[in-house]
């Protein structure tokens, strides 16, 4: 029991609920309603497969994180070890490779090989950076942030772009691919900049492990009031692109998803930036880190109402 415990923590099970939650709701709550009538034979089969390529190219990247980051953890997480602890180095490097081909083979059977090669390249490279993260990116100023913005992200826009062609997505007219467009990218942009947050609030959190091992994050080199300064002007854009979303749903008399989305989304981010710059120890960014986690889970939970409103 204790070596599955231990398993289950170094794949970050509660993430990977996370990413499964999101797809699934991307999937029947704002594509089936989009596309009710259309779909076509051997989606839902499709789908499935392509979720858990997800799931085991994500358990992977965490496996091969824990790895590289043995020692830094050891100074800022001692009690959530699991690397050299319970499970070995070997067996560690044994499940990210299994994990990582499994996540490619089973995109290689959910996506037409000749239709949508790039999407299996996508994944490839997915794993590709998410080794070059652990071994480089993760210590180099800011790189880091963006790449792990950018893969949760690809969460949303593989689902996207395996129903969807980009010359489809582009197309002119308020046809049904162009309202999946427009939402696929509201929520990928959601995803990109609250990831952005959130890693600039870990990386201060973080400070005391990093800075011991030459990590070259952004509060160790420009400073903790510069890493504030850059995670409020983020904080201060998504409540801006919020609240200009807000005013257009309300144009539609959607009066209770703009409630939802004001009170448990705007509302938290608001609190956040509050909060920021009054913030010192770690337990405080720590709670700040939760709170952008629950933004983030609200946020997707929005999904939703496109159910009952599309």
């Amino acid at each position: 029991m204790r070596l599955i415990a231990g398993f289950l923590q170094l794949v970050r099970l509660p993430n990977l609920i996370f990413i499964a939650l999101t797809q699934l709701l991307f999937q029947f709550c704002i594509y089936y309603p989009l596309y009710k009538g259309g779909i076509p034979a051997g989606d839902t089969m499709h789908f499935a497969l392509l979720l858990l390529a997800s799931l085991f190219i994500a358990a992977a990247g965490y496996v091969i994180n824990d790895y590289f980051d043995i020692n830094i953890d050891e100074v800022n997480k001692p009690q959530k070890l699991v690397v050299d602890k319970i499970i070995s180095r070997r067996w560690a490097i044994a499940w990210h490779f299994m994990l990582s081909t499994s996540g490619i083979l089973l995109t290689v059977l959910a996506v037409p090989f000749l239709s949508k090669w790039y999407l299996i390249l996508a994944n490839i490279c997915c794993v590709g950076l998410l080794w070059v993260y652990s071994t480089n990116f993760k210590k180099s100023l800011l790189i880091g942030n963006v790449v792990i913005s950018v893969l949760v992200s690809w969460t949303i826009l593989i689902i996207f772009f395996s129903k969807v062609s980009a010359a489809d997505a582009v197309g002119l007219g308020e046809n049904s691919h162009y309202k999946f467009f427009r939402l696929a990218f509201l929520y990928t942009g959601f995803a990109f900049i609250t990831t952005l947050i959130r890693e600039a609030i870990k990386d201060i959190e973080d400070m005391p492990g990093d800075e011991r091992y030459g990590c070259r994050t952004m509060p160790i080199v420009w400073g903790v009031n510069a890493a504030k300064v850059y995670t409020a002007v983020w904080l201060i854009v998504l409540i801006a692109i919020l609240v200009v979303v807000q005013v257009y749903v309300l144009q539609f008399r959607w009066w209770l998803p703009a409630a939802y989305s004001i009170v448990l989304v705007i509302a938290p981010l608001v609190y956040i930036l509050s909060k920021l710059f009054a913030a010192s120890g770690t337990a405080d960014f720590h709670r700040l880190s939760n709170w952008i986690k629950l933004v983030m889970l609200t946020g997707i939970l929005s999904m939703i109402f496109f159910y009952f409103y599309l």
